[in-house]
């Protein structure tokens, strides 16, 4: 009998063991879809962070691509305020040799004045000199000589 019930138990057994080994897998299958799926899930969320890091990094690039923009327009100005500048500088430069030409003009205007005043004090004197012999001379004519 004991050789009876060690039989009849053993394909008992060997059920058991076959259903508990089914469980195990189903249960490990479960596993491998929870997994799986967990697995899908992260992946979804890490495609999405890294498009929206990838729009991020676009807008960054479009950011900087205006800033660099902004930068070389504000060059241009700058190199545009220095020609400027600089041409500010010639006018200056050359409008302080015109002033210096007419000083030096202005003084040689003022020296022919003085000799042109001096020649003409001169004459005066000289025509004075002449008018006082010519009246001098009629008065003499004027007279009769007395002898």
């Amino acid at each position: 009998m004991a050789n009876d019930k060690s039989g009849s138990e053993q394909p008992r057994l060997e059920a058991q063991r076959k259903h508990d080994k089914a469980e195990s897998e189903s249960q490990v299958n479960e596993k491998d879809r929870r997994l799986t799926e967990e697995s899908r899930v992260s992946d979804e969320t890490a495609r999405g962070e890294a498009e929206q890091l990838r729009r991020l990094a676009e807008e960054s690039r479009e950011i900087h691509e205006q800033h660099r923009e902004e930068l070389e327009q504000m060059r241009q100005e700058r190199e545009e305020a220095r020609h400027a500048a600089e041409a500010a500088r010639q006018s200056a430069e050359e409008a302080r040799r015109a002033a210096e030409d007419a000083r030096h003009a202005t003084i040689a205007a003022v020296r022919a004045t003085a000799d042109i005043l001096s020649a003409n004090l001169e004459q005066m004197k000289y025509l004075e000199e002449m008018r006082r012999v010519y009246h001098d001379v009629k008065g003499l004519i004027k007279k009769p000589p007395s002898n």
